[in-house]
Order: structure tokens, then C-alpha cells, then sequence
């Protein structure tokens, strides 16, 4: 989608986000929806898209809207697409506009043809990503027939979608099942997309295949297998889509990218400060290695914090922290504050929370932070 927004991230806006559908931006899809089509009836449409909208999450508004669209625009499928066509340039932000493709999801499953071919247009506005998914639940084989084509196209908007729109695990939406069980018929879409110019592309078949990787790791290596890595943008791709598998230390990703060996290192600090800290407040970590190996030696560091949980137990969570290649002897220190908030994607818990060293997927040192309440 035009909009960057990563619904995993942490970040305080994260609760605002349902605001990009305000009472504002009603009011500009029936002015700019009047103008098109002077007999859309503006009010009918703001008072069933506003129905209750204070209590509604983003999605339950997204839903909503294109639900009024049904309501009030005056023909078929096909008559309202026109409409709806001519409105996407004139919508004034990117994730808003996919009302467009949803109208599509909900009412032109009978339409395959003119549905895909809207899906690709609209795309380019904002995303289809989630409004194709429909279409790949009810004729799986049919949709990603149309949306390898896309994968071929000369906008990077469509192309994106190929990729997005059949991700297994796409965030915000429901999971593709068939795909989780066989990624195979996605497979071609990956092909064409492995070298893509667009980082914005590039960045869909990372994260598609990482998708991938939470359930079948030895397909994705198989097919990256064949890959060039010596393309920046495919060895780009592949670094990212293994980049679970790296945290996780799994030593045939670490092995690809010349950090699968023991790393050769000895500790000089590793330090957690504070040891007790407020809610709300920040714990600064910072380490120091020196190179005991006789040639230089690649090192993937990274830190894990194991997060207190409301019933007790630990949750951990790997940070990436910094790649370098290190000369025999040579020593490096490194230093990182992180919040310790709430966020909506964390809820932190008082207690004990253990932070590792991980160098090369182990575990060479251990402190911990004593989390009090705010």
C-alpha cells in the first residue's frame, strides 16, 4: 500500500491509525463521490458509513464504507465500478482508498474479470492486497493464474500486489490455509519477482517468503538455492526472507551468509543498565568482543530479551543488533538503549526480564533488568 505502515511495529501512533476513516475523510469520499456522479446520495452514504464509528477498529470501518458504497450508489457491480474508478485518483490518501477494492471483495466475486482487472487499477492507489485474498480463498488456481500475469507488469504497484496479495500469513488478514500446507503455486510469482528493481516489491517477496519459512523452511531454501547472490537485489531478497531463521540462530541461514561457524570471540562486557527500572523508563545494553580466530571472521550479533508475561512464564524476542566482519585480535563494542513501554503490539509485566548476547545464533553472555510498574 502507498501508506508504509507496518502493523507489527511499535510505535505509540499505532492506536490513531483507524482515525485515517474520521468523519473528515467521510465527508471527502460524498464531496468528491457528488462530483463524479451528482446523484449519490451524500447524506444517506455519511449517515451509514459514520453507523457507530467511534466503536469501530480500522478494518471494521473499511468494511463499513464500502458496505454504504453498496447502499447508495445507484446501479449493478458494473455500473458502481465505473464510479468507483473514476473516484480513486481523487481519494487523498493511500490506505484510504481501499475501500475501492473492498467494494470489490464483497460484491464482484460473481465479476472474476472485471473484479481483477479493477483489483490491478486500484491497486496502484493504494493496495488490493487484502480484497484479492477473497478471490484466491474461493478459486485459488484461477487468481494466481491472473496474478502471475501481474507479476510480469510494467507498474511496481501491481506487481507488489502479486506478491502481497498471496502471502500466507499477510498481517491484518485471514490466512491463505492452502498456501500454508503447499506454497508451490506462488512459486512462479517469486521467480519473476527475485531481482525486481522496486525495493517496494523487493520488500513483498522478502516477507512472503519469511512468511514461508515459519512453516516450511527446507522449500524456501531449495528454491533460494538456485537464486544468484551475487544480484544485490536477489541476495537483498534472500537475506530478508531468512531473517526469522537468523534469529532463531538456524545454522543453514547463518551458513549462507558466511556466520554459520562458531564465532571465535571472547566476551569483554556485556552490561544491562539499569538493573531496575519503572515502567516507562529505558534500559541501555551494551557489549564489547575481542577476535580470538587467526583469519577475520563474519559475525551476525544480535541481543533477546525474554518479555515477563501476565501468567508468569518468558517470551523471547530477538533484536537484530549488527553484522561486521571482524580482523584477527581486533575488538568491538557496541551500545543500545531500548524503551521498556506499552506498545499494542507488547504489554510489558513487572518482573525479572533476562537480556542474552547472541553471536552467530548463541547465547555467549546473560544479563537481566528488574521491571517494576509505572
Amino acid at each position: 500500500m502507498n501508506i508504509q505502515m507496518d502493523p507489527m511495529a511499535e510505535t505509540e501512533a499505532a492506536p490513531l491509525l483507524k482515525e485515517i476513516f474520521n468523519r473528515d475523510r467521510l465527508r471527502h469520499f460524498a464531496v468528491e463521490t457528488t462530483a463524479i456522479h451528482p446523484g449519490f446520495g451524500g447524506e444517506r452514504f455519511l449517515a451509514l458509513a459514520s453507523n457507530d464509528l467511534d466503536d469501530l477498529s480500522i478494518m471494521q470501518r473499511l468494511r463499513q464504507i464500502a458496505l454504504a458504497y453498496h447502499e447508495v450508489l445507484p446501479g449493478g457491480f458494473a455500473t458502481n465500478l465505473e464510479i468507483l474508478r473514476e473516484l480513486a485518483p481523487r481519494i487523498n490518501h493511500g490506505f484510504a482508498s481501499m475501500v475501492l477494492p473492498e467494494y470489490v471483495a464483497l460484491y464482484g466475486q460473481d465479476h472474476f474479470d472485471l473484479s481483477m482487472d479493477a483489483l490491478a487499477y486500484f491497486t496502484r492507489f493504494g493496495s488490493s492486497e487484502f480484497a484479492v485474498r477473497h478471490f484466491l480463498l474461493k478459486d485459488l488456481s484461477r487468481t494466481l493464474a491472473v496474478m502471475e500475469r501481474w507479476s510480469k507488469d510494467e507498474n511496481e504497484h501491481v506487481r507488489r500486489l502479486a506478491s502481497e496479495g498471496c502471502r500466507p500469513r499477510l498481517p491484518w488478514s485471514f490466512q491463505l490455509r492452502e498456501l500454508i500446507a503447499d506454497p508451490s503455486p506462488a512459486a512462479a510469482i517469486l521467480e519473476n519477482l527475485k531481482s525486481d528493481p522496486s525495493l517496494y516489491v523487493r520488500k513483498s517477496v522478502a516477507n512472503h517468503l519469511n512468511d514461508i519459512t515459519k512453516d516450511h523452511p527446507a522449500w524456501v531454501f531449495d528454491r533460494i538455492a538456485h537464486w544468484d547472490p551475487n544480484d544485490p537485489r536477489t541476495a537483498w531478497i534472500m537475506k530478508q526472507a531468512l531473517r526469522t531463521l537468523i534469529k532463531k540462530g538456524d545454522t543453514r541461514a547463518l551458513h549462507l551468509f558466511g556466520a554459520g561457524h562458531k564465532a571465535e570471540v571472547k566476551v569483554d562486557a556485556f552490561t544491562v543498565t539499569p538493573s531496575s527500572l519503572k515502567l516507562g523508563g529505558a534500559v541501555k545494553i551494551g557489549m564489547g568482543l575481542t577476535s580470538t580466530a587467526a583469519e577475520p571472521q563474519k559475525l551476525v550479533i544480535d541481543y533477546a530479551v525474554h518479555y515477563v508475561k501476565k501468567a508468569g512464564g518468558t517470551s523471547k524476542k530477538v533484536f537484530k543488533w549488527k553484522e561486521l566482519t571482524l580482523a584477527p585480535g581486533a575488538a568491538c563494542a557496541l551500545s543500545i538503549s531500548r524503551a521498556i513501554r506499552d506498545f499494542t503490539t507488547r504489554i510489558h509485566y513487572p518482573g525479572r526480564h533476562v537480556v542474552e548476547l547472541v553471536v552467530n545464533g548463541e547465547v555467549l553472555a546473560t544479563e537481566a533488568f528488574e521491571l517494576s510498574g509505572g
